[in-house]
C-alpha cells in the first residue's frame, strides 16, 4: 500500500515512515498540508494519515482536497490528532478512521489491512 503521511511533528512523522516500511508499505512523509497536496499532484496514494492540525492549511481541508483529487478511487483518510474522535467534529464523515495520538500501531495495522468499503 502506498500511504502518504502527513504531520507537522517531523520526529512522528519519520518514525511512523520507518514502521510502515518495515510492513512492506511504500510511504512518503510531509509535514505541512501545501507538501501534502503536492505530493498527491505527484502520484496516487491508497492511503493517507492526515494530522488535523497543521500549521498552514488544516488537516480536515487536506482531506477534503484528498478526497475530491481522488478520482475513482480516494484514499482510505485517517485522522491522527490530539483530540479524540468526539472532539474532532470537524473531521466527521470525512475521514475513514480517525486515530488519537500517541497512535496504537496494532489499530494501525489493522485499518491499513482491510479494503476500503466503496
Amino acid at each position: 500500500m502506498n500511504i502518504l503521511i502527513v504531520d507537522d511533528n517531523e520526529a512522528a512523522a519519520d518514525l511512523l515512515h520507518e514502521l510502515l516500511v518495515l510492513q512492506d508499505h511504500t510511504a512518503c512523509c510531509t509535514y505541512t498540508g501545501r507538501q501534502a497536496l503536492d505530493a498527491a499532484a505527484a502520484e496516487h496514494f491508497d492511503a493517507a494519515l492526515v494530522d488535523l492540525t497543521l500549521p498552514d492549511v488544516p488537516g480536515v481541508e487536506v482531506a477534503r482536497q484528498l478526497r475530491a483529487s481522488g478520482g475513482a478511487e480516494p484514499p482510505l483518510l485517517v485522522a491522527i490528532s490530539g483530540y479524540s474522535a468526539s472532539e474532532a467534529s470537524d473531521a466527521a464523515g470525512l475521514f475513514d478512521h480517525h486515530l488519537q495520538k500517541p497512535i496504537d500501531f496494532d489499530v494501525l495495522d489493522r485499518i491499513l489491512a482491510r479494503p476500503v468499503a466503496g
